[in-house]
């Protein structure tokens, strides 16, 4: 009686041993593989877009953020006045900066202080600008470089030596005459 039951107007739903069902889906297998083909063959013959690395570099945003740098004053001195904000914005605390006073005979900042000690640890660095930022004098800024690689992890923690930019060749100059005399 359950047979009999059947809602009449609903299609037969084909059975898998009649093989009605298999001809819908190896048109759709057949199409779907002539599509990846067609990709496959386009790309194939479209020239390669490949940058020689170390040779040719890709360049980059004006907006890049990479290595740190700590700046100077035309006249030779540094930027830095350790006012210790920077360290203070980083989100994750890789820098350290200690302060120390200047006097009339070391002069190394035009203010009453300067970074004596100043480190990033470019390990837990996220180059994300807030040192950059908060800098009241703009003395750290981060550069375009991007190639950061090195044989150790001691080597990673930037000290100031490495992060100052070098001396304006004029102040160099006289530096050097001073010390010869």
């Amino acid at each position: 009686m359950t047979n009999e039951n059947k809602n009449p107007t609903s299609p037969p739903q084909p059975s898998p041993a009649s093989g009605e069902g298999d001809k819908h889906s190896v048109a759709a297998d057949v199409g779907a593989l002539l599509t990846g083909l067609k990709t496959t063959l386009s790309e194939a013959f479209r020239p390669a877009v490949t940058t020689m690395y170390p040779e040719d570099k890709t360049p980059r945003s004006e907006r890049y953020r990479g290595r740190h740098y700590l700046r100077r004053y035309d006249n030779g001195l540094e930027r830095c006045i350790g006012c210790e904000l920077c360290a203070a914005a980083c989100p994750v605390g890789c820098i350290l900066v200690i302060a120390a006073e200047n006097t009339d005979e070391n002069r190394v900042s035009p203010g009453e202080r300067y970074a004596k000690t100043y480190e990033i640890n470019m390990l837990r660095c996220i180059f994300c600008g807030y040192c950059e930022d908060a800098c009241p004098v703009q003395a750290i800024v981060l550069g375009p470089e991007y190639e950061l690689s090195d044989t150790s992890r001691e080597k990673f923690i930037y000290t100031k030596e490495k992060l100052l930019e070098p001396l304006p060749p004029d102040v160099q100059a006289r530096l050097t005459t001073k010390e010869k005399k």
